[in-house]
């Protein structure tokens, strides 16, 4: 990170943020993630990003307090997956869902109704949401099938019918008389050349 970077996010987070525990660089840094983040999910509107960050990083700032051993980074981006995680579930109404599945139903239907351009101050919101965001939101959900049902299935002979079976006697047959082979195979070897031969003459 660059001396005007560092500057700059120094200059935000000095304005309502005194974490006890932790350097201003790791806490800088830590800002730095959850900004990243927040433009992968095409949050770009600079007031909403600000106070998303501020939010995240106030409760990681609790955590590490509790545990200064663990990078703010790394609790800075928990914070950011969980509050994600509650948020969707809320607004999917899929309380508890698994978390994989939350996570791709809300991203999917975030892209799909491009909330950060209609609802710029939507995402990650504690207020009541407006009602048409909701709606686009729930109508871009990846319905899936039914669920799956065990069934066992007993294995079974596989019926080929009378001209395989025939087919196979006969193979059997040749193997034990390998002279009756021989003497088929000489005796196709010679009609194909007679049907050579008078074919050209």
């Amino acid at each position: 990170m660059s001396a005007q970077e560092n500057a700059r996010h120094s200059m935000m987070l000095s304005a309502g943020f005194r974490p006890a525990t932790g350097t201003m660089d790791h806490w800088n840094l830590a800002y730095v993630r959850v900004e990243d983040y927040l433009r992968a999910h095409r949050i770009h509107n600079r007031l909403h990003q600000s106070r998303l960050i501020q939010q995240v990083l106030a409760r990681a700032a609790l955590r590490h307090a509790g545990h200064p051993d663990v990078s703010p980074t790394v609790l800075a981006a928990e914070e950011i997956e969980a509050a994600m995680d509650l948020w969707f579930a809320d607004v999917l109404d899929e309380r508890g869902q698994p978390h994989e599945r939350i996570a791709v139903d809300g991203r999917v239907a975030l892209v799909l109704c491009d909330g950060p351009s209609n609802w710029p101050y939507a995402f990650l919101d504690e207020q009541v949401l407006p009602d048409d965001f909701v709606q686009a939101m729930r109508a871009g959900v990846i319905q899936a099938g039914p669920d799956m049902a065990v069934s066992s299935m007993v294995p079974r002979p596989i019926d080929l019918g009378p001209i395989p079976e025939a087919a196979g006697e006969t193979i059997e047959r040749f193997a034990k008389w390998p002279m009756l082979r021989a003497l088929l195979l000489w005796l196709g070897f010679a009609g194909i050349l007679g049907v050579i031969f008078y074919a050209t003459r």
